[in-house]
């Protein structure tokens, strides 16, 4: 786990004070050593920074090739590096590291671009051939590990986070507007673009070649292929998919220093937490957090269940409302630009406290999105279940699943009554598309909370347009299959965008072990009706795993996801805060916002509502420009 950044730009002269300025502020991606490599000549300058974990003397950076041709820097982890250095070294390669980073290069330079798909790990890296002056930059089937690019005319930089970027002075900082008004209505952003208008993010599984500056090529190298194997049974697929998730687990447990494990109580981390337990040479520590409010934001009891079964050093932080309002303005300005929800802060405090005893920690992220986690999947499938029942439709596919197959868990529903009013109001038995995006959509309250002249200029059918382009991508009639894609390629992204830039704000290595690609492909080959057995969220990953969890984290049914409980912190001193800050001259000077609807909200309602958060993240990141 490292930082990198540099630039490329061969007709323009530029400072070596330049490439200094860019690493010094990602210093906390690599506090362990740094490294540069600059051909003025060219006018290219690369730079890494350090984070120790594989190799702790011979793995610095840049890396340079025996012949002096091909530098590399590199950010993340190849677990299989020890499989495939013995496959380089039956092609004759000599090695005079143990590190991963030199397995990487040599993989480069003896198969190119085809090795991407022969990785296992997460990463992002640039290599720099000095013979045929070209630039190869590629980033992970999933986009665990960042990698962001600026490109203008023949100047081409590129950094592991945006404000890297920004201290080039040949990026002009300027808000992308377009993509502001998707934030407002997903709160993401799709895509390779971001909210700074010629900065891009190297979307996952994704390579670029430059040239003399120039992208001469781009290529997704990889996909999720839903192609459905019927011959395997339920029980093939279960204990296929076990094996995976063991082999995911232990591959990843490779480390030259302490590995703990994240460990929320769920289904996800408490799977990732048991079989790294079980593969660990020590008790391995374990780590979680809550709010002592009330149990409805406690789920701690359920992760000492299982830290109790699995024997580990169990750790807990129970964090304040002043916590939140004293962090809240750096965890901004660290995710580089607002993203996801209010879970950023539970998780970057859960970050600091596993920092003080580990240096790498495994989680839990992507059950949700491949193995289908997320209520709304239930919510939709009752309209499309209803919606083939009235128009005998729910039997002309394999891919279907039926009405009656599911009422046994439509239960489970209840809470979510609300959401399923919403969703029933309009445009009942729609396209697909058009119904997935009403129940990911923000986009409901905005004339509560903008300006009506700001709300004409946000062009919703584009957002709709650009979600739809993904939603209906993969070769699938399967609307189970539709939904995970779209989650898998857009909000999984962004949450790992958010894990990965709280953990390196305090310099240690997040892994997730259930996005190993092997899984993610076993995973689409499942018929749907496999994976939404009777309605049962992630009944294949429970299946699974059933053997080896705790029988009350297995069954349990009310698994909050460490929700944050602004609504509760705004009884005290978080509403005298939100107050000061989205009723100051400076928010009032943008004409973006209803301040005095703000204000009745806050004031009167004592509400923090997701539309607030979403204010608020604009807000303070507006401020760092």
């Amino acid at each position: 786990m490292c930082g990198i950044t540099g630039y490329y730009c061969p007709e323009t002269v530029s400072s070596s004070s330049i490439l200094p300025k860019m690493m010094a502020v990602i210093k906390h991606r690599g506090p362990d050593g740094e490294g540069t490599w600059i051909d003025e000549e060219e006018n290219i300058a690369m730079g890494h920074l350090r984070l120790s974990i594989i190799d702790l003397e011979g793995g610095k950076q840049p890396f340079i090739s025996p012949d002096q041709n091909y530098i590399i820097t590199f950010n993340g982890e190849i677990y299989n590096y020890i499989e495939l250095r013995q496959l380089l070294i039956h092609k004759g390669y000599g090695f005079k590291t143990h590190s991963d980073t030199e397995v990487l290069l040599k993989m480069y330079i003896e198969f190119g671009a085809e090795m991407l798909n022969m990785l296992n790990g997460m990463f992002a890296f640039s290599i720099y051939n000095k013979k045929d002056k070209t630039l190869f930059l590629a980033r992970d089937h999933f986009g665990i590990k960042p990698l962001y690019y600026y490109k203008v005319n023949n100047f081409f930089a590129f950094a592991s986070e945006i404000k890297s970027l920004l201290q080039h002075p040949k990026v002009k900082i300027k808000k992308n507007e377009a993509k502001i008004q998707e934030y407002l209505v997903l709160q993401m952003i799709i895509g390779k673009e971001t909210l700074y208008d010629k900065i891009f993010k190297l979307e996952p599984a994704t390579y670029l070649i430059v040239k003399d500056g120039i992208i001469v090529k781009e290529e997704q190298y990889w996909d999720l292929n839903y192609t459905v194997d019927y011959e395997k049974t339920e029980d093939q697929f279960s204990k296929e998919l076990l094996l995976l998730i063991q082999s995911s687990v232990s591959m990843q447990l490779r480390s030259d220093v302490p590995v703990g494990s994240y460990l929320s109580g769920g289904l996800d981390s408490s799977i990732v937490s048991k079989l790294a337990s079980s593969n660990y040479p020590n008790k391995i520590n374990t780590f979680t957090g809550g709010f002592k409010l009330s149990e409805a934001y406690n789920e701690t009891h359920y992760a000492r269940i299982v830290a109790e079964k699995i024997k580990s050093i169990h750790h807990e932080v129970f964090p304040t409302s002043q916590d939140f309002i004293d962090n809240i303005e750096s965890l901004i300005y660290q995710i580089d630009e607002p993203l996801a929800g209010p879970g950023l802060f539970p998780q970057y405090m859960v970050s600091k406290l596993a920092a003080k005893h580990v240096k790498v920690v495994l989680g839990g992220h992507g059950g949700d999105e491949l193995f289908g986690g997320y209520a709304r999947y239930g919510v939709a499938y009752l309209e499309e279940c209803i919606k083939g029942s009235i128009f005998d439709t729910q039997n002309d596919d394999s891919h279907i699943v039926t009405l009656n197959s599911i009422i046994e868990n439509l239960p489970s529903l209840k809470q979510y009554v609300p959401l399923i009013k919403s969703q029933f109001s309009s445009g009942l038995f729609d396209p697909m598309d058009q119904r997935y995006f009403r129940l990911i959509s923000r986009s409901h309250n905005l004339s509560e909370i903008y300006e009506k002249d700001y709300l004409k200029s946000i062009e919703i059918n584009n957002v709709f347009e650009h979600f739809s382009s993904v939603f209906n991508k993969p070769k699938t009639s399967s609307y189970f299959n539709k939904m995970t894609y779209y989650d898998t390629k857009t909000l999984l992204p962004a949450l790992l965008h958010i894990e990965d830039r709280v953990s390196m704000a305090v310099s240690i290595e997040s892994r997730v072990p259930l996005l190993d690609r092997r899984i993610a492909e076993l995973s689409a080959s499942i018929p749907p009706v496999m994976k939404f057995n009777k309605g049962k969220l992630k009944y294949m990953l429970l299946k699974s795993v059933g053997g080896v969890l705790p029988k009350q984290i297995v069954e349990r049914k009310d698994k909050m996801g460490f929700p944050t409980p602004l609504n509760e912190w705004m009884k005290g001193p978080l509403k005298e805060y939100m107050m000061d800050t989205l009723l100051s001259n400076q928010s009032k000077q943008r004409g973006m916002y209803r301040i005095d609807q703000i204000e009745k909200q806050l004031k009167l309602n004592n509400k923090f509502s997701r539309d607030i958060w979403g204010v608020l993240n604009l807000e303070l990141w507006q401020r760092n420009l």
